[in-house]
């Protein structure tokens, strides 16, 4: 069986973000780029599968720019069989996203797709739903535990009112939570190896994909400065100095 795995670059999730004086959107000049962590959670997931023997091969696919290859560089490094760059200058849109992850199932054929539930640049949690829907196949969200046998996946998943576990066929889309795995630490010798692995470059146009922007961003703000707290000494004055701030 073949998994492929999206593999996001987004802005670190230790840079502390600044939004550009014009708020057309935020600086990422000269800021750390790195996986998107539910990406990296969802390559490791791939690769323990591989290890058991339920997979042989594992492809992570990359959307963007031309530099994203040293990115895709790092997925390879920590043991992905090879890589597929689509090529883009312009910001990918869930839908537009999903779209591209269908035109690349029909040409891999993989028997089970997994991806991050969500970027922590845009929080869409979309693109795996819209890729199911898309393909036409089940999907498992939010999983914290997955197991193969038999043709199917039965995923654990993490919902509101605690843990559902769910049995769905292969082929299907599966995205991961935080606490599926701890994505494995890439040693330099795994580095080297990862230079002579292939990279597939595929340019977003050939694709024949609807590029339209679904959505338009208007602009862009930091979030308010939070106010000083406020002591009361009763629940009284509590409930007054809500209503005086028109929270009540």
């Amino acid at each position: 069986m073949k998994i492929l795995v999206g593999y996001k670059r987004v802005v670190d999730y230790n840079v502390r973000i600044q939004v550009k004086p014009d708020g057309t959107g935020v600086v990422t000049e000269g800021v750390k780029l790195s996986a998107n962590p539910f990406d990296d959670i969802a390559l490791e997931e791939a690769l323990r599968l591989r290890e058991k023997g339920v997979a042989e091969e594992v492809v992570i696919v990359g959307i963007g720019p031309a530099d994203l290859t040293a990115h895709l560089r790092n997925g390879l490094a920590m043991g992905a069989n090879r890589a597929i760059h689509v090529t883009t200058a312009e910001a990918i849109q869930p839908l537009t996203a999903a779209r591209t992850f269908l035109k690349l199932v029909e040409k891999e054929q993989p028997g089970l797709v997994i991806l991050g539930k969500q970027a922590i640049d845009d929080d869409a949690n979309q693109t795996g739903q819209m890729l199911a829907a898309l393909w036409d196949r089940p999907q498992a969200t939010f999983a914290s535990k997955v197991e193969i046998a038999e043709g199917k996946a039965t995923v654990t998943r993490e919902v509101d009112a605690g843990l559902e576990t769910i049995e769905a066929e292969l082929p299907a889309v599966i995205t991961t939570d935080l606490r599926l795995n701890e994505p494995r630490f890439i040693k330099l010798p795994d580095i080297m190896k990862a230079k002579s692995k292939p990279i597939e470059v595929i340019e977003f146009a050939s694709l024949g994909v609807e590029a339209g922007g679904h959505l338009k961003t208007t602009h862009y703000a930091a979030p308010p400065k939070r106010s000083k707290g406020v002591m009361v000494n009763d629940a009284a004055e509590l409930v007054a100095t809500l209503k005086q701030k028109g929270l009540l």
